[in-house]
């Protein structure tokens, strides 16, 4: 095992494309770090630039005390899993693990133990005779991880290996790649665009967009204390509420009001951070579905909205509705009947999952 560092990393095309502009990173010994991001955002060739399939146009990378910026991919001491997989077809399960422990001349007893110990950790010692073309996409999947595990490597990299899985077989290899992380401990890459595999994958995520990291830190805190506007966009399912409006100071502190005057919420003292220097300026506000309830009783309401779809859930239910401001918004309420389109519903935010950004989509964030 050993720690992976990137150093001020770019990748610029020949065309003069920056594909990742700068990347800081320093990936523990043993730590499981996902990055994720929408198409384009560079991740991928991050994940690339450390195994070697691409040259790195300026910065360092490091696997454990060595630099590896001119060091071919054979020779890193890392195991790529692919989200084809990228299995030899003519070739068994059996071999097609045992592949790369031939090449280094390893000792045919060393390898034979190699392979069955890993198949008996993935669950696939019936397979070892079979070939891909015999094999499920799971099954596959599971050939592929294995393959990488008996090279023992100082770090294992995943290019989204779930990508060609369906939904349900996705959630249950998700979980046994988590407990062989458990199990191995070995540093580990995962490159995945589905924010939600990265949340329960890793041990920190590293938000990308446009060639730069926006925010790496645990999948709780990026969620609860999202660095900037695209982070706390791309984060969470459904995505955060925004509204544009702007900060005014008030005897109690600070207030978010609406453009157009509607809704105003009050900015809890605790949180309101580097907002008092916004005060009178143009801010967004942003609030997640979960942090949007009915008023009960005489509560004064936040929001009067008008609701456009309901989406039943069992326990819960998201509508989307229209602020008398005109924004669109999504809360994830308790569900009960009568709520349907045309429905005018009053809600309550919560202060204490009130966001304030900049303005702008990549606007820092301004509560704590």
């Amino acid at each position: 095992m050993a720690q992976v560092t990137l150093k001020n990393v770019k990748k610029v095309y020949p065309n003069g494309f920056e594909a990742v502009r700068g990347s800081d990173l320093e990936i523990r010994d043993g730590e499981f770090v996902v990055l994720v991001g929408p198409s384009g955002c560079g991740k991928s060739t991050t994940l690339r630039m450390v195994a070697g399939l691409e040259d790195v146009s300026s910065g360092t990378i490091s696997i454990g005390d060595r630099v590896v910026n001119d060091v071919h991919p054979k020779d890193r001491d890392i195991a790529m899993v692919f989200q084809n997989y990228a299995l030899y077809p003519h070739m068994t399960v059996y071999a097609n693990m045992a592949f790369a422990l031939k090449l280094r001349n390893m000792p045919k007893q060393e390898i034979d133990r190699r392979v069955r110990e890993t198949a008996k950790t993935l669950g696939i010692e019936p397979l070892l005779e079979r070939k891909p073309r015999e094999l499920s996409g799971g099954q596959r999947q599971r050939v592929a991880v294995g393959r990488a595990i008996v090279r023992e490597p100082k770090a294992f990299l995943f290019d989204e290996p779930l990508s060609n899985l369906d939904a349900k077989l996705r959630v249950t290899t998700r979980a046994e790649l988590k407990a062989l992380h458990q199990r191995l401990k070995t540093t580990t890459i995962y490159v995945t665009h589905d924010q939600e595999e990265a949340m329960t994958l890793g041990d920190r995520i590293v938000v990308m967009s446009n060639g730069l990291i926006q925010q790496a830190d645990t999948p709780l805190n990026v969620y609860r204390k999202p660095a900037n506007r695209f982070v706390a966009g791309f984060i969470g399912t459904p995505p955060m509420n925004f509204m544009d409006g702007a900060l005014a100071a008030r005897l109690d502190g600070l207030a978010f009001v609406a453009e157009g005057g509607e809704p105003s919420i009050s900015i809890p003292e605790h949180r309101v951070g580097l907002a008092k220097q916004f005060a009178g300026k143009p801010v967004v506000l942003g609030v997640r579905p979960t942090g949007l309830r009915e008023a009960i009783g005489g509560e004064k309401p936040s929001l009067i909205v008008t609701v456009d779809v309901v989406e039943p859930l069992g326990e819960t239910m998201d509508v989307s509705a229209t602020t008398t401001s005109g924004a669109k918004i999504v809360a994830r309420m308790v569900a009960r009947d009568g709520v349907q389109s045309g429905s005018r519903l009053s809600l309550v935010v919560d202060a204490n999952a009130v966001h304030v950004f900049e303005t702008g989509e990549f606007g820092v964030a301004l509560t704590v």
